[in-house]
Protein backbone atom coordinates (compact mmCIF):
# COMPACT_ATOMS: atom_id res chain seq x y z
CA UNK A 1 0.00 0.00 0.00
CA UNK A 2 2.89 2.58 1.10
CA UNK A 3 4.01 2.13 -2.75
CA UNK A 4 1.13 2.65 -3.92
CA UNK A 5 0.41 5.99 -2.04
CA UNK A 6 4.18 7.32 -1.71
CA UNK A 7 5.25 8.63 -5.49
CA UNK A 8 2.22 10.60 -5.64
CA UNK A 9 2.65 12.24 -1.94
CA UNK A 10 6.30 12.91 -2.57
CA UNK A 11 4.99 14.83 -5.70
CA UNK A 12 2.93 16.79 -4.11
CA UNK A 13 5.69 17.99 -1.14
CA UNK A 14 4.16 15.15 1.27
CA UNK A 15 6.08 12.70 3.23
CA UNK A 16 4.51 9.53 4.03
CA UNK A 17 4.53 8.41 8.29
CA UNK A 18 2.44 5.76 8.25
CA UNK A 19 0.00 3.92 6.37
CA UNK A 20 -2.38 1.33 8.80
CA UNK A 21 -5.82 -0.63 7.68
CA UNK A 22 -7.68 -1.17 10.44
CA UNK A 23 -10.87 -3.08 11.65
CA UNK A 24 -12.66 -6.57 10.22
CA UNK A 25 -16.05 -5.00 9.82
CA UNK A 26 -15.64 -1.38 9.64
CA UNK A 27 -12.36 -0.98 7.96
CA UNK A 28 -10.34 1.67 8.01
CA UNK A 29 -7.62 3.28 6.30
CA UNK A 30 -5.25 5.53 8.23
CA UNK A 31 -2.30 7.67 6.81
CA UNK A 32 -0.48 9.95 8.41
CA UNK A 33 1.52 12.47 6.54
CA UNK A 34 3.72 15.73 7.09
CA UNK A 35 5.60 18.13 4.77
CA UNK A 36 9.68 17.71 5.16
CA UNK A 37 9.63 20.65 7.63
CA UNK A 38 7.18 18.29 9.96
CA UNK A 39 4.07 20.58 9.29
CA UNK A 40 1.14 19.58 8.15
CA UNK A 41 -2.41 21.70 7.80
CA UNK A 42 -6.24 20.94 7.40
CA UNK A 43 -6.10 21.88 4.08
CA UNK A 44 -2.86 19.82 3.88
CA UNK A 45 -4.90 16.64 4.93
CA UNK A 46 -8.06 17.81 2.61
CA UNK A 47 -5.66 17.46 -0.32
CA UNK A 48 -3.47 14.18 0.74
CA UNK A 49 -7.41 12.86 0.88
CA UNK A 50 -8.52 13.83 -2.44
CA UNK A 51 -5.59 12.28 -4.31
CA UNK A 52 -5.35 9.18 -2.63
CA UNK A 53 -8.55 8.73 -2.60
CA UNK A 54 -8.55 8.94 -6.30
CA UNK A 55 -5.98 6.58 -6.62
CA UNK A 56 -7.48 4.05 -4.66
CA UNK A 57 -10.42 4.24 -6.53
CA UNK A 58 -8.54 3.33 -9.60
CA UNK A 59 -5.99 1.13 -8.29
CA UNK A 60 -8.52 -1.07 -5.61
CA UNK A 61 -5.91 -2.28 -3.37
CA UNK A 62 -8.96 -2.97 -0.89
CA UNK A 63 -12.05 -5.30 -0.95
CA UNK A 64 -15.07 -4.17 0.65
CA UNK A 65 -15.75 -0.50 1.84
CA UNK A 66 -13.37 1.50 4.22
CA UNK A 67 -13.19 4.96 5.82
CA UNK A 68 -10.10 6.81 4.60
CA UNK A 69 -8.56 9.21 7.43
CA UNK A 70 -5.61 11.01 6.62
CA UNK A 71 -4.12 13.13 9.40
CA UNK A 72 -0.77 14.71 10.50
CA UNK A 73 1.52 12.58 13.01
CA UNK A 74 0.11 14.68 15.96
CA UNK A 75 2.97 15.90 18.75
CA UNK A 76 3.24 12.93 20.35
CA UNK A 77 3.91 11.17 17.21
CA UNK A 78 4.61 7.30 16.22
CA UNK A 79 8.63 7.36 15.17
CA UNK A 80 8.34 4.80 11.63
CA UNK A 81 11.36 6.06 9.67
CA UNK A 82 15.23 6.23 10.79
CA UNK A 83 15.13 10.25 10.58
CA UNK A 84 12.68 10.21 13.16
CA UNK A 85 15.31 9.06 15.68
CA UNK A 86 17.36 11.42 14.72
CA UNK A 87 14.90 14.25 13.93
CA UNK A 88 13.56 13.96 17.57
CA UNK A 89 16.70 12.85 19.42
CA UNK A 90 16.67 14.36 22.98
CA UNK A 91 12.66 13.71 23.30
CA UNK A 92 11.48 10.98 25.56
CA UNK A 93 9.88 7.95 23.09
CA UNK A 94 8.39 4.20 24.07
CA UNK A 95 9.77 1.88 22.05
CA UNK A 96 8.44 -1.96 21.56
CA UNK A 97 11.25 -4.48 19.47
CA UNK A 98 10.05 -7.30 17.38
CA UNK A 99 12.72 -9.30 19.43
CA UNK A 100 13.68 -8.99 23.05
CA UNK A 101 17.37 -7.51 23.75
CA UNK A 102 19.20 -7.94 26.97
CA UNK A 103 15.73 -9.94 27.75
CA UNK A 104 13.19 -7.30 27.27
CA UNK A 105 11.16 -5.81 24.50
CA UNK A 106 9.98 -2.53 25.82
CA UNK A 107 11.98 0.81 26.88
CA UNK A 108 11.07 3.79 27.88
CA UNK A 109 13.57 6.85 27.68
CA UNK A 110 15.48 9.93 25.78
CA UNK A 111 16.03 9.19 22.33
CA UNK A 112 19.76 9.62 21.53
CA UNK A 113 19.63 9.42 18.07
CA UNK A 114 20.22 6.54 15.27
CA UNK A 115 23.50 5.45 14.17
CA UNK A 116 24.41 2.26 11.58
CA UNK A 117 20.76 1.11 11.89
CA UNK A 118 20.88 1.46 15.56
CA UNK A 119 18.50 3.72 17.45
CA UNK A 120 20.16 4.43 20.77
CA UNK A 121 18.17 5.83 23.81
CA UNK A 122 18.87 6.64 27.73
CA UNK A 123 16.13 4.49 29.54
CA UNK A 124 14.43 5.61 32.06
CA UNK A 125 17.39 4.26 34.70
CA UNK A 126 20.08 6.31 33.45
CA UNK A 127 21.45 3.44 31.44
CA UNK A 128 22.35 3.57 27.92
CA UNK A 129 20.49 0.67 25.52
CA UNK A 130 21.09 0.36 21.44
CA UNK A 131 18.36 -1.42 19.79
CA UNK A 132 18.39 -2.52 16.45
CA UNK A 133 16.13 -0.55 13.68
CA UNK A 134 15.03 -3.29 12.09
CA UNK A 135 14.04 -4.93 14.95
CA UNK A 136 11.51 -2.07 15.91
CA UNK A 137 7.68 -2.93 16.13
CA UNK A 138 6.60 0.13 17.35
CA UNK A 139 7.39 3.58 18.68
CA UNK A 140 6.71 7.06 19.56
CA UNK A 141 7.04 10.62 21.31
CA UNK A 142 5.77 10.50 24.76
CA UNK A 143 3.68 13.74 25.40
CA UNK A 144 5.98 15.97 28.02
CA UNK A 145 6.28 19.72 28.76
CA UNK A 146 9.62 19.90 26.58
CA UNK A 147 7.63 18.25 23.50
CA UNK A 148 4.80 20.41 23.57
CA UNK A 149 7.54 23.28 23.69
CA UNK A 150 9.40 22.05 20.97
CA UNK A 151 5.96 22.08 18.80
CA UNK A 152 5.22 25.25 19.41
CA UNK A 153 8.85 26.49 18.51
CA UNK A 154 8.21 24.44 15.13
CA UNK A 155 4.90 25.93 14.12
Amino acid sequence: MEQLIMPPLHDMGYELVRVRLTGSEKKVLQIMAEKADGTMTIDGCAEVSEIVSALLDVEDPISGAYDLEVSSPGIDRPLTREKDFERWAGFEAKVELEQAVDGQRRYRGKLLGLKDGIVRMQADDGSHVELPFSDVRKAKLILTDELIAASMRRT
